[in-house]
């Protein structure tokens, strides 16, 4: 009895065993016969912090630092490393601190005082003047004028032909900028006063000069004084055009001129015309060409002065007298017979001479001298 018990028990374990392998085999087959499953999704990127919330650690522009909850950052997804979800919002104890340091900057800036008008008008003007050069009133006269003035007084007291070392350029250059900058009526009024003080003292240069050197010392202070123009008034040729021009209605050269005449020719025109018709009456006493300068400058300076001598003027100004009749052609020759005999009492024979030698020339190209000098009879 027992030995077929356990011939029973046995063929049951291997029929058991039997099913088992059947469905393994059966399961096996299945997965041969069915396509493969596909492949698990990878697990989604972490999420990017948004743009309000700051990034932990990043400093703000007050100084503090977010505080952010120190949790967010050790929360692990199924695999080491990956971000559950967007992180926390920070503690309220961080938002506080920034609002705190909000304040504080705040309560800074309203306590520190506000900039004062005159500073701020200070720093405007300093700075309008370094962009724009602006040149003032002390600027003018303790730079720009003094320059001017060294170089008037060189041209004033030159002598004809004489090197002036100036820089005619900067000279220019500072009468320019002046003239930019508003400076015409000052700079105008100064050079009037300074050609005005030169010139009175040129005069009583002359007062003080003996007769027999006074027409000459008359003919240098004039052909200085108009040899000085000829470089001052180019000089001031932007003042003379935008302001003198413009304003005044006048012109530079003219009112220089002027000048002269009103503080140096005037004050000596009755000592000076009797000298110069006594020299007139004497030939050679004074050279001609300073004799011509003086007329000449005289007439420049006031045309009406020709009515004191009229004669002496038209020896050297044309179209002064009024022109010649017939009926007067006896008294212009008894005039210029009259010259003739006073060079020939002082000496000079020269025009004679060259009658002579002009008669001779005539004798020998005749045809008779010809003749004979051949021989022919």
């Amino acid at each position: 009895m027992e030995e077929s018990m356990e011939e029973e028990e046995m063929l049951t374990y291997e029929a058991m065993m039997d099913d088992q392998n059947h469905n393994n085999w059966e399961a096996a087959a299945d997965s041969f016969r069915q396509p493969p499953p596909a492949p698990p999704l990878p697990p989604p990127p972490p999420p990017r912090p948004s743009p309000s919330i700051p990034d932990p650690g990043r400093e703000l522009p007050g100084g503090q630092l977010l505080a952010v909850h120190a949790g967010s950052m050790e929360r692990k997804g199924p695999k080491e490393g990956l971000a559950m979800g967007p992180p926390p919002l920070p503690e309220p104890n961080g938002v506080i601190m920034m609002l705190k340091s909000c304040d504080a900057a705040a309560a800074v800036a309203k306590t520190a005082p506000a900039p004062t008008p005159s500073s701020t008008i200070n720093i405007n003007t300093s700075t309008s003047k370094f962009l724009m050069n602006v040149i003032t009133i002390e600027d003018y006269k303790s730079t720009y004028w003094p320059k001017l003035d060294g170089a008037i007084d060189q041209l004033l007291t030159q002598s004809p032909g004489d090197y002036i070392p100036i820089s005619y350029e900067q000279i220019y250059s500072c009468v320019y900028k002046c003239v930019c900058q508003q400076h015409s009526e000052q700079m105008y009024s100064d050079l009037i006063k300074k050609i005005t003080s030169h010139l009175e003292r040129v005069s009583k240069e002359l007062q003080a000069s003996p007769p027999d050197l006074y027409i000459e010392r008359f003919n240098i202070a004039l052909g200085q004084y108009m040899g000085a123009l000829q470089s001052i008034v180019p000089l001031f040729i932007y003042m003379n055009k935008f302001y003198i021009e413009t304003k005044l209605n006048r012109d530079l050269k003219d009112d220089l001129i002027k000048l002269f005449t009103e503080h140096v020719a005037e004050k000596h025109i009755y000592s000076l015309m009797p000298l110069l018709l006594e020299a007139q009456s004497t030939p050679f006493q004074v050279t001609p060409s300073t004799m011509a300068n003086i007329v000449k400058g005289l007439y420049t300076l006031r045309p009406e002065w020709v009515q004191m001598a009229p004669t002496l003027f038209s020896k050297f100004i044309p179209n002064i007298l009024p022109p010649a009749v017939e009926s007067e052609l006896s008294e212009y020759a008894a005039q210029d017979q009259k010259l003739q005999r006073e060079l020939i009492q002082n000496g000079f024979t020269r025009g004679d001479q060259s009658r002579k030698r002009a008669g001779d020339e005539l004798a020998y190209n005749s045809p008779s001298a010809c003749a004979s000098s051949r021989g022919y009879r």
